[in-house]
């Protein structure tokens, strides 16, 4: 019989540790972005290419003075958002609940 409670155990954990490196990622480009790195490195064309769709997105719902000043307050509330995922996840799927095998 198929294990559903480790299954999604194991799902659950999969995209909270996805959201854990992208959560580094997103800190590595920011740290990187305080010294204006050459935008023709290659590092900094994936971090731009891995990080921009979400900071855009986050940047739409927010009105310009919260990223066009010298300060982009962006990341914060993206990592806030990605937190949030983190903690509905383990709210839906509570480790108590799921059935170990």
């Amino acid at each position: 019989m198929f294990d559903f409670g480790g299954f999604f155990s194991d799902i659950k954990g999969l995209i909270i540790g996805l959201i854990t490196i992208y959560s580094y990622v997103v800190l590595i480009r920011v740290l990187i972005s305080w010294f204006n790195p050459s935008p023709h490195n290659p590092l900094v064309q994936f971090l731009r290419g891995v990080t921009d769709p979400a900071l855009d997105k986050v940047r739409s719902f927010l009105p310009s003075f919260f990223w066009s000043t010298g300060i982009d307050f962006t990341p914060i509330i993206l990592f806030f958002l990605l937190k949030l995922i983190v903690v509905f996840l383990n709210n839906i799927f509570p480790e108590s609940t799921i059935p170990s095998p």
